[in-house]
């Protein structure tokens, strides 16, 4: 198919669906039957069908190591199964025999959580990096073509953006949403299967709910949709079915009417869910934060942190208080200045104005260095790009923070290293080969264990966590609470940024509302709940900036 035949928007949806209205008769889009994978002899899948409907939306679910990325890098023949069938619009192939090519020829589209597109280029040659750039008989590329086009696609898919706008001044969501446009650029009535894998990890919660909306009246229209994905209120907003996966196999399915909390996280875990949940396990309707451990005796409640007045932009005039053994969150929009006001404290950025002190004593630091000698630990937001050594080992990644303590007389005391490495992977509950694998291979929710165990070794009298969860699967999740609310228990104090609203109220003992770079609201989650802090943040919500000027969290 010619670039010019295959970069245009779908002719009609219309046809294709039936609002949201399905019936038993509907025909599978997508069948996956017997699928069978191994890895080294281990099992990664054993036996796993999968089955999705026409125009609806398949939430896959499951914990860190279950299955679901496996299958879906087997439907994309990045993996070759070692058994099974899989079937598109009832046409069959040997899962064996899949390869990216038959994928796409057989109508799969993929939009992974890194969405492969560039914020330097516009928004058409985002477009045109996938289906080819139109060109005259003498290769020019006719640039008037290519805009065209993309107009029309973005038109089609609701997406406010224009061609020429460069891809970086979009929000998240718009990006996600160009990323899901550019995958089905080239389909008719709406035939392709579209898979997207983890595609709100990295979004607030109010574009969250936007991409939901979109990819919601894309299946009402007729889009099959397979959705990958930890936040299990995305499940009960735009999902019709449920599959879960636990330990290569499928442990439950069906509507989503039919499918709890409660009860998919016993069939993730594999635990009764007619027992009384464990400690830090949520449930529906009710105050699910882990009890803290009693404190010790230096634990009393004092302040470990202070600020006062602290103004960068967009910060304006920011107080806050941290007190000993006390877990206080920052909620708000993209641009109300969460991430700066940690930024500031662990010196990696300086204010323009306020003040801040630590146990008492002043605190300035002049660099992130300077903090942590001062007793503060930061675990960022992007941990790819600013936490994990993604080439070197589990054991290297544990010991960054402390390294000094394995020098004896020049030499490095690997086996000491080892061993300590060892006792985290264990009392962090972190699932991986062993110390010297490198933790680029291991989930995200145990990547995110081991750079948070790294950073306990120091044993911080503040602890500041930027999306602590982003991307972590629900039982890794909990394995970082119940850390969290020990660490509490040893008089440290914590503060987190997130855009995770049932994050907020399940861990925090206070929750701080940010809007514009103010504190305008203050929540205890024993007396507020989500649906409170949710109107705090979103009913005070600043305009959102024009495409050009971007936003500063």
């Amino acid at each position: 198919m010619s670039a010019t035949n295959k970069f245009r928007p779908p002719v009609s949806a219309a046809s294709a669906g039936t609002g949201g209205a399905r019936t038993p008769q509907t025909a599978a889009a997508l069948a996956a039957q017997g699928i069978t994978k191994t890895f080294a002899g281990a099992p990664a899948l054993a036996g796993v069908d999968l089955t999705v409907e026409r125009g609806s939306i398949h939430a896959l679910l499951g914990g860190n190591g279950s299955g679901k990325s496996t299958l879906i890098k087997c439907l994309a023949g990045v993996y070759q199964a070692d058994a099974g069938t899989i079937s598109v619009h009832g046409e069959s192939v040997p899962a064996r025999q899949m390869t990216p090519r038959r994928a796409r020829e057989a109508g799969l589209r993929f939009v992974h959580q890194d969405l492969a597109v560039f914020d330097s280029l516009t928004v058409a040659e985002n477009f045109a990096l996938d289906s080819g750039f139109p060109t005259n008989p003498v290769q020019g590329i006719r640039w008037r073509e290519l805009r065209s086009r993309a107009d029309e696609l973005l038109d089609f898919y609701g997406i406010s953006a224009r061609a020429s706008d460069p891809l970086g001044s979009l929000r998240p969501s718009q990006k996600t949403m160009v990323a899901v446009a550019r995958a089905l650029a080239d389909q008719r009535d709406s035939e392709f299967i579209l898979l997207l894998d983890e595609p709100t990890a990295s979004l607030p919660e109010d574009e969250s709910r936007e991409l939901m909306a979109a990819l919601r009246t894309r299946a009402d229209l007729g889009q099959t949709i397979v959705l990958v994905t930890h936040r299990f209120g995305e499940i009960a907003e735009v999902a019709d079915d449920v599959t879960v996966f636990r330990d290569g196999s499928v442990a439950g399915l069906g509507p989503v009417a039919e499918m709890t909390t409660p009860v998919i996280i016993s069939m993730m875990s594999g635990t009764d869910p007619s027992r009384p949940p464990a400690p830090g396990t949520p449930a529906a309707g009710t105050d699910t934060r882990p009890a803290a451990p009693p404190s010790s005796s230096d634990a009393t409640g004092a302040p470990v942190f202070t600020g006062s007045n602290l103004t960068r932009h967009p910060l304006a005039g920011v107080d806050l208080t941290v007190e000993s053994g006390e877990i206080v969150g920052l909620a708000g929009l993209a641009g109300s200045g969460r991430s700066t006001v940690l930024r500031a404290i662990f010196g990696d950025t300086s204010l323009t104005s306020g003040s801040m002190t630590l146990d008492g004593s002043p605190h300035t630091p002049s660099s992130p260095a300077d903090a942590i000698r001062s007793g503060i630990a930061f675990v960022p937001e992007d941990r790819h790009r600013d936490a994990a050594f993604l080439d070197l080992a589990v054991r290297e990644n544990a010991s960054a923070t402390v390294i000094g303590r394995y020098w004896r007389r020049l030499v490095m005391n690997l086996r000491l290293e080892r061993s300590d490495t060892e006792h985290l992977i264990t009392e962090h509950s972190v699932r991986t080969d062993g110390p010297e694998a490198p933790i680029g291979r291991l989930s995200g929710g145990n990547q995110q264990k081991v750079i948070l165990a790294r950073w306990l070794r120091r044993n911080p009298r503040l602890l500041l966590l930027d999306e602590p969860t982003q991307g972590v699967d629900v039982m890794s999740r909990q394995d970082i609470y119940r850390t969290l609310r020990g660490l509490t228990g040893q008089g440290c104090g914590i503060l987190v940024a997130s855009s995770d609203l049932d994050e907020l109220v399940e861990l925090c003992d206070r929750v701080l509302v940010l809007v514009d770079g103010r504190i305008t609201a203050e929540f205890s989650p024993d007396q507020a709940g989500r649906g409170e802090l949710a109107t705090a943040v979103m009913s005070a919500a600043p305009a959102r900036p024009a495409p050009h000027e971007g936003s500063q969290n």
